[in-house]
């Protein structure tokens, strides 16, 4: 059974940032899951949403004096250039609202840059066996010569840093599993469902039918299947696994869900508390994934 740690260890420090990123291999664990967009320069940056949000964001200066695009939160990442989007602060969770569980837990690092999936590959590729799983945030609006652009350009980073072993790409639009097998099939594909996806005539599986989301999923040439925990059940763990797909649940952080999802068989659990998950798999006597410590952050 993995830990994967859900944009780093979100619970616990900024999400999908470095510093995020480091925490997550000091407290030890198999995979790291960011997310990623691409600037209208054709960079590939860290970031969940495709507009930046004032909850994960903030502006601090303009790039240039008078940049008709200032401010940059509330804006698409696509519109902004890598210049642009280096000037955010990623580094403190500004909630809109009482009912956010990470304020609470997570510790705020202002001034903390927003990254690029190359520097996230350099932090991330020298802890050993630590695999890479980048979410791709697309959504059936987008062209498919878009989706293709998008796809290429991440797998290129990947494999620039020879991360192809340890490298898996993520999706809810599932053209992009298409997209990869076609251009780098050395790379692990991870079809994405939640309940909104799997809905009848649903435009996210690159025309397959959602009614048997493992077989679909095989079809379209997934590695493996990560479903939401709303929709994780023993059987469809079950049929995943007849069909030798790997199963990775998100997002789960409550211990006792956390139990609940080992005893279902699942292969991994994605969670914003690696610590919490830790600590479940431990007191099972389950192997756990070893820390390290990055040398570049410490």
């Amino acid at each position: 059974m993995e830990i994967h740690g859900h944009r780093g260890a979100r619970g616990l420090r900024p999400e999908n940032t470095l510093p995020g990123f480091a925490h997550a291999l000091a407290l030890g664990v198999d995979a790291v899951e960011l997310d990623v967009g691409l600037t209208a320069d054709g960079a590939v940056v860290l970031g969940h949403d495709q507009v930046l949000s004032p909850v994960n964001v903030a502006d601090t200066a303009p790039a240039a004096p008078g940049d008709p695009l200032f401010p940059y939160v509330g804006r698409a990442i696509a519109e902004l250039t890598l210049a642009q989007f280096r000037t955010l602060d990623a580094g403190v969770r500004r909630p809109q609202g009482d009912d956010d569980p990470f304020v609470l837990t997570q510790l705020p690092l202002p001034g903390t840059a927003p990254a690029t999936l190359d520097e996230a590959c350099a932090l991330l590729g020298a802890a050993p066996g630590v695999r890479l799983a980048v979410e791709l945030k697309t959504d059936p609006g987008w062209s498919d010569a878009a989706v293709e652009r998008f796809t290429r350009a991440v797998a290129d980073v990947l494999i620039a840093h020879g991360l192809t072993a340890r490298g898996r790409l993520l999706a809810f639009d599932w053209r992009v599993l298409v997209a990869a097998r076609e251009y780098a099939p050395a790379l692990g594909r991870v079809a994405l469902v939640e309940r909104k996806t799997l809905v009848p005539g649903t435009a996210w599986l690159a025309g397959r039918t959602p009614h048997d989301p493992a077989a679909s999923a095989l079809e379209i040439g997934a590695t493996a299947l990560s479903p939401e925990h709303h929709i994780t059940t023993p059987e469809l763990v079950a049929r995943s696994h007849t069909l030798a797909l790997p199963v990775a649940v998100w997002t789960v952080n409550d211990p006792a869900a956390m139990g609940r999802f080992l005893d279902h068989g699942v292969d991994a659990v994605v969670t914003d508390y690696p610590d919490r998950l830790r600590a479940v798999m431990a007191a099972r006597g389950l192997a756990l994934p070893s820390p390290f410590r990055s040398p570049a952050l410490r």
